[in-house]
């Protein structure tokens, strides 16, 4: 009955070591996706920037090739004003002419200021960009290093998983079965009895079964958590093994 328990211990000690590689490593997608978020956040603020200057660049090449058309205008109405017959005519144009060249003024003034601020935009554009490479990077590296560390802890796994294989056919299947029942809902699945206490829900259990247990080296059920219990003498060396 002891070897039985030994082997069956060995197991649980297995699927511990497996549940807890699992455990660290559920953090890691969650980093990377937190990472992924703050990339994705950080590369939609930079191109809103380009967005923006791209904008104000349409912006004044509209705005040149509109100061370029009035003034087509005014010279071809200038070039009419001798063709007028009547004085009304003539002022007419005239004024039509004065409100060109006063528009044109004032499109040539938000030329200049729209160049200047254009200019200021664009190099604070750079900055950003350059910003944002640098943080890009530096997540980046960072993203790789944590599926890095999930690959090698996938790769611990798959490789504990198979010791699992050898170590489980050492199982009597009896008990296998019964320990795959409960681990499936609670792990550890396998508990030590001290002083009549389960250590798995902290619950004494019936004296009959503490002494049976201590008697047979064997192992049962907790009527309180259903976990496979044994004593815990029962997997602690004897005076003539430990020589």
């Amino acid at each position: 009955m002891r070897e039985k328990l030994k082997a069956l211990a060995e197991l649980q000690n297995v699927d511990l070591e497996v549940a807890s590689l699992r455990k660290a490593a559920d953090v890691h997608p969650r980093q990377i996706a937190e990472l992924e978020r703050e990339l994705g956040v950080a590369r939609s603020a930079i191109e809103a920037e380009r967005a923006r200057v791209a904008d104000k660049e349409r912006q004044k090449t509209q705005l040149e090739q509109n100061i370029v058309d009035e003034k087509d205008k005014v010279k071809k109405w200038e070039a009419r004003l001798s063709e007028q017959r009547s004085t009304r005519e003539y002022s007419a144009l005239a004024r039509e002419i004065d409100i060109a060249k006063k528009a044109n003024l004032t499109m040539a003034e938000e030329q200049v200021e729209l160049t200047k601020q254009l200019g200021q935009d664009r190099e604070a554009l750079k900055g950003k960009e350059a910003d944002f490479s640098t943080k890009q990077q530096g997540l980046s590296a960072r993203m790789g290093e944590l599926r890095g560390k999930l690959g090698e802890a996938e790769a611990q796994v798959k490789a504990l998983e198979g010791r699992r294989a050898g170590v489980a056919g050492s199982v009597d299947a009896t008990l296998l079965r019964r320990y795959d029942v409960v681990r499936k809902k609670k792990l550890p699945a396998l508990v030590g009895v001290v002083a009549g206490t389960c250590q798995g829900c902290n619950m004494n259990v019936p004296p009959q079964l503490y002494n049976n247990l201590r008697t047979s080296l064997g192992t049962d059920i907790c009527p309180s958590c259903n976990r496979i219990i044994y004593a815990v003498e029962a997997l602690q060396e004897t005076p003539a093994a430990a020589k």
